[in-house]
């Protein structure tokens, strides 16, 4: 994977859900940069690699993206980046993973970015990237250039503000067990891991990642929101689990950080690890630290 031209920490308080674009389409020398990132994507952690594309807008070709579904609520948005995935047990976790590294790294070039979840297995974005039989498209990313300086600070500081909104920590991080909140001095070096994990985009702001350490172990476990799209209805409807695409976006903001600060591991299935602690919530998967 390419590098990030700045602190991973500073990209990830820098990005938030940018609704509104200017109209100018971005520019051939970032389209080329995501491109050129696009392709040098490893697989997720579990080992799938979802397929990505950018469709751009160009100075000649400004009505190229109208139509494509933006939700009512995006404003001229000169690009995309849309996701679609094949089926496999970890599908959803590698796909938001890999899906919040684009928009970490458009973040890192100046580029507003929002994520757009849902299936859109049957929208013009199927059928702009050929969408096989077999693939299905759960998210996708709106792009564009801020219509101002000053929309991009107010965003950032709207975004800063945002997270002081977010699940406390308490809630969200335990020791031994998902009822011992962990204190910021366990944590140690991984404390700043945790305040980026705690700020990562959610669908409808929801937060289902729960961590819990256990020894060297960082447990991920999945904390489903009482009924959120329950699994009958999202067969019937076809909708993509979200709240599985938001544990691998979870998953990015650890491993990211964690790599920036030395923090040596690897993600591994524990079998040892309590599988559903209680009706609500389920084990996904664990950080293996390999520091002393």
């Amino acid at each position: 994977m390419q590098k990030f031209n700045k602190p991973i920490t500073d990209i990830i308080k820098e990005r938030f859900s940018c609704r509104a674009y200017s109209e100018k389409p971005v520019e051939i020398q970032k389209q080329e940069q995501l491109k050129e990132f696009i392709k040098n994507l490893p697989a997720g952690p579990f080992g799938s690699l979802p397929r990505f594309e950018l469709l751009a807008a160009t100075e000649t070709d400004s009505s190229a993206l109208k139509g494509l579904g933006t939700y009512g609520f995006i404003k001229n948005p000169s690009a995309f980046i849309v996701g679609a995935m094949s089926e496999s047990k970890y599908n959803h976790e590698d796909f938001g993973y890999l899906m919040e590294v684009l928009i970490l790294f458009a973040t890192s070039i100046e580029l507003g970015t929002c994520w757009l979840g849902g299936t859109f297995t049957k929208s013009r974005f199927a059928k702009k990237i050929d969408l096989k039989k077999s693939e299905t498209i759960p998210a996708a990313t709106s792009l564009g250039n801020f219509m101002s300086p000053e929309q991009q600070r107010m965003g950032w500081a709207s975004r800063t503000a945002g997270s002081f909104r977010r699940i406390e920590w308490e809630e969200l991080f335990f020791d031994g067990k998902v009822d011992v909140p962990l204190t910021r001095e366990l944590a140690g070096d991984y404390a700043e891991v945790l305040d980026m994990v705690r700020i990562y985009p959610s669908a409808s702001n929801r937060q289902p990642c729960r961590i819990v350490k256990h020894g060297q172990s960082w447990r991920f476990y999945m904390r489903r929101t009482p009924g959120y799209r329950r699994d009958t209805i999202k067969k019937i409807l076809d909708l993509c689990d979200l709240q599985r695409i938001d544990m691998g976006i979870a998953m990015s903001h650890f491993e990211l950080t964690a790599q920036e600060m030395g923090l040596k591991g690897e993600w591994v299935v524990e079998e040892e690890a309590e599988k559903q602690p209680d009706e609500m919530t389920e084990y996904i998967v664990s950080w293996k630290s390999s520091d002393k």
